[in-house]
């Protein structure tokens, strides 16, 4: 399994550097953190600015002061828990069009999971959630962090929606073959008193409606 590092100051990534870290994550508190942002950017690993509790401002601030080279971007909103109006999810969108070629992800503090796989079908490459051996324990992280058994659910749902997604270009697959020549039993639709009754065919559509 990979693993990535949050360091709040420099000494911390001086430390961390000996562990050779896949990825340093930063949080979103230290999006302004200009001075621990450069001290990642010189070990040449990958990292991840979160962008909770931050303006647009701050934000191309930060893009424009050390460029999008090994960076990725997680759209966020630093509640706990988040209630669904303030997820904002469309941010996702709005980052991947002023950042294109930039991997945007989303880190989620919301409860349940259904609003992080609506933000992969909405785009995000990569999602972050906190994870806990049981919400009810005490801490304001554990009731927007995710059990065991809701992050299995939460992983197969996201496999079975980026399946899901297709590559946008229309066909007709071999599961759907057959279906037209089906329909040659005959069909009725009542209509008030009226009653019809369609012709075999091995095409039905377009249907007139009488």
């Amino acid at each position: 399994m990979d693993w990535f590092v949050s360091c709040w100051d420099e000494a911390s990534v001086d430390f961390m550097e000996q562990f050779n870290p896949g990825v340093y994550k930063f949080a979103s508190a230290s999006l302004t953190d200009h001075a621990l942002i450069e001290k990642v950017k010189q070990t040449g690993r990958p990292y991840i600015l979160s962008t909770g509790m931050s303006t647009m401002g701050q934000i191309r601030e930060a893009v424009d002061k050390f460029g999008t080279d090994s960076l990725m971007i997680a759209h966020s909103t630093s509640a706990y828990p988040c209630p669904p109006q303030e997820l904002n999810l469309k941010m996702i969108d709005t980052l991947s069009k002023l950042y294109p070629g930039t991997p945007i992800g989303y880190s989620g503090h919301e409860t349940g999971l259904a609003t992080t796989v609506a933000a992969v079908a909405m785009g995000a490459c990569f999602v972050e959630r906190h994870f806990t051996l049981d919400r009810a324990m005490w801490g304001s992280d554990h009731a927007a962090s995710v059990e065991p058994q809701g992050m299995q659910k939460l992983v197969r749902d996201i496999r079975d929606v980026e399946l899901a997604l297709g590559d946008g270009i229309k066909r007709v697959y071999d599961s759907e073959a057959g279906r037209d020549e089906k329909a040659a039993e005959d069909a009725e639709y009542r209509d008030g008193r009226k009653l019809i009754q369609w012709e075999r065919s091995s095409i039905i559509r377009p249907v007139s409606w009488y």
